[in-house]
């Protein structure tokens, strides 16, 4: 049996499981909500698309499929090498490029009309500093104009609705994947502490095992226009993820901001 404990990065076993595990996850629904974005707000003006914290590609792909050149950035090389592979499957190296980095100290010297930080990326920044840095990242990477999309956990949902521990199994080929979803508030740092337990299984036998501790911020919208403000960005729009024209509130875990570089 192979054990492993993550640390900063995503272990390798987590990251083998990562697609199995999201089969359920819609990215073709999720990439129309972008394109419905880029739409109303640029005018469907967006050709190049920087994703900070692509994972496996699951969107960045997609969206070169879409006919948009893509640069996906991870900080786990195991998360990069599955999206390297499914781009030299899908035929799509020409209009995609992945790389390992840091999305808090990335400089590619090169600008995007459109910057996505998806699956909560944005939570992932737990210190103010990292915040920042986040931000001023995305900024330092799109065009006068350009978006900076990011989907988060919104605080007031958070609170009331409170997170719990899940079970989820899900079948791998001849194998099944079972993850166990250990959450943990923090109340006082806007914090949820999240261990992940996760087991690959060959009929009943234990073949992978990793255990993650993961620590995800939840924000305000106060807080995130006063971030954004002072990293050099205007606030467009708040809404529940995936719906444009619908309002946040206590029931949405997952929101959506979208604020144009200035």
């Amino acid at each position: 049996m192979d054990s492993s404990t993550g640390s900063d990065n995503f272990s390798s076993v987590y990251a083998r499981a990562y697609d199995a595990t999201y089969c359920d996850k819609d990215y073709e629904a999720e990439c129309d909500f972008l394109e419905e974005i880029f739409c109303r707000y640029k005018g469907g003006t967006v050709q190049s698309v920087l994703d900070l914290g692509c994972g496996t590609g699951g969107h960045a792909l997609l969206l070169a499929r879409r006919g948009y050149q893509v640069w996906g950035i991870d900080r786990s090389p195991e998360m990069i090498a599955i999206a390297r592979e499914k781009a030299r499957t899908a035929e799509l190296a020409n209009s995609i490029h992945f790389e390992v980095a840091d999305i808090c100290s990335l400089d590619l010297r090169r600008v995007f009309d459109a910057v996505i930080c998806m699956f909560a990326v944005l939570s992932y920044q737990v210190s103010n500093e990292a915040l920042v840095a986040a931000m001023c990242s995305a900024h330092r990477h799109l065009t006068s104009g350009g978006l900076l999309i990011s989907d988060f956990w919104y605080g007031p949902a958070v609170l009331v609705q409170r997170p719990s521990e899940r079970v989820k199994i899900v079948q791998d080929g001849a194998e099944r994947l079972v993850r166990i979803t250990q959450p943990a508030l923090d109340t006082e740092h806007n914090v949820v502490q999240v261990r992940f337990h996760i087991m690959r299984l060959r009929g009943k036998e234990v073949v992978e095992e990793a255990n993650e501790e993961h620590e995800l911020r939840y924000f305000f919208r106060p807080e995130l226009e006063f971030y954004l403000a002072h990293t050099g960005f205007v606030i467009e729009h708040f809404c529940p993820f995936p719906q444009l024209d619908e309002r946040p509130g206590e029931r949405t875990w997952n929101v959506t901001l979208i604020a144009r570089a200035c």
